[in-house]
């Protein structure tokens, strides 16, 4: 070892061979102890942050998997809902309005939607059918009177 330079009261510094940087007299020295103390608290050190790692991680496995079996299924066609379509469902507060159709999907929606206007359409011509057919069967009846 030699010595390179004075520096205040933290002793000289060396440079010892094979080792590119300078050191102090007790790191140059090394001590066998410290460095097999220092690997095996690195080595515990590891191993818990691997430990933690794979707690978090069945964690979050088991979190996506709750997650998954109460995500909401379709009452027509039996398929599980979208993020999108779950979020749409949830209550969003007091003022906001409610999903006409919470236990269908959004094909299934579409046509019940579809279905609806379809029977209101139909239910609105029956009633103008009905509203026209009552002077014929006024009529009818009386024929039908004196037909017996």
């Amino acid at each position: 070892m030699e010595q390179l330079k004075e520096h205040g009261p933290a002793g000289a510094v060396f440079r010892r061979f094979g080792r590119p940087h300078n050191q102090t007299l007790l790191e140059a020295i090394g001590n066998l102890r410290r460095e097999a103390h220092d690997a095996r608290r690195q080595a515990e050190y590891a191993a818990r942050q691997r430990e933690h790692k794979e707690k978090l991680r069945r964690i979050a496995a088991q979190h996506r998997a709750e997650r998954e079996a109460s995500r909401p299924v379709c009452v027509g066609c039996g398929t599980r809902f979208t993020d999108e379509r779950w979020r749409a469902i949830e209550p969003a507060g007091w003022g906001a309005p409610r999903d006409t159709h919470p236990h269908l999907c959004d094909d299934c929606k579409q046509q019940a939607i579809t279905a609806e206007r379809q029977a209101q359409q139909a239910g609105l011509e029956h009633q103008v059918h009905d509203q026209a057919v009552p002077e014929q069967k006024a009529g009818g009846t009386w024929l039908s009177r004196f037909r017996g």
